[in-house]
């Protein structure tokens, strides 16, 4: 495998020097566990919805209702949420204030059930996410894809980074970077795979100290867009 030091090295020249990817980085820097610990589980359960429907959907059309997504899910408090009556369901579907997708709506009820037994078990949602060892983030995945509705895929990692984990995310970029380096020769497709990208980035964060979120966009950067847009065409995946 290429030492992180190179990978880097060839990111920071694609983006014009290793300061400016530094500035790139920082929005995405993961919080201490006491401060991901600290989230309430409505903002826990908030974050979750708010990526699911980000996937495939606009995120200025989401990000412009979102007002009335916190109106219409009471803050998204878990209790309040886990119990919505099948009237209050019809009304959502016919809300114009929301986007308006009756499976991503209906998550709204199964989620907050997920939320409140990790809440009985671990104390709070927070607390299970925060204690979770980021050297197995792929078993938090399976984790999310068995327990909670719609957080597959991309929408899980960017619904652990919105809360302040350290994610990788296999996007077309980073499938192409990761290929590029020996570690897969096709996109993800199961709990194998990730388990041997997982291997790879754990490789990464021993020798070079960097969280997984560093490594993943590192690595994004690592490749010409275009050649991960190329490579992710002749996959199937869609582009970044």
């Amino acid at each position: 495998m290429t030492p992180f030091a190179e990978i880097f090295a060839r990111g920071a020249k694609r983006k014009g020097g290793a300061s400016l990817v530094e500035r790139i980085l920082a929005p995405t820097a993961p919080l201490p566990p006491i401060e991901i610990a600290s989230t309430p589980d409505d903002r826990i359960l908030a974050e979750m919805t708010r990526r699911i429907f980000y996937a495939g959907f606009s995120s200025k059309v989401n990000d412009n209702k979102w007002p009335a997504f916190e109106k219409c899910f009471d803050s998204f408090d878990p209790n309040a949420c886990a119990f919505i009556s099948e009237e209050h369901f019809d009304r959502l579907g016919q809300d114009r204030g929301i986007v308006r997708t009756a499976a991503k709506i209906k998550s709204v009820q199964i989620n907050p059930q997920f939320v409140l037994a990790l809440k009985a078990d671990h104390g709070s949602a927070a607390r299970f996410f925060a204690d979770w060892p980021d050297t197995n983030y792929a078993g938090l995945l399976d984790v999310l894809k068995k327990r909670a509705s719609h957080l597959g895929g991309h929408a899980a990692g960017r619904f652990l980074r919105g809360i302040g984990k350290p994610p990788f995310i296999t996007s077309p970029d980073v499938v192409a970077a990761l290929t590029h380096e020996g570690v897969i020769d096709l996109p993800p497709t199961g709990k194998r795979n990730l388990t041997t990208i997982q291997a790879a980035f754990n490789r990464w964060s021993g020798e070079s100290g960097q969280d997984l979120t560093t490594i993943s966009r590192v690595l994004a950067m690592s490749v010409d867009s275009r050649e991960g847009t190329s490579r992710s065409l002749r996959s199937g995946l869609q582009p970044a």
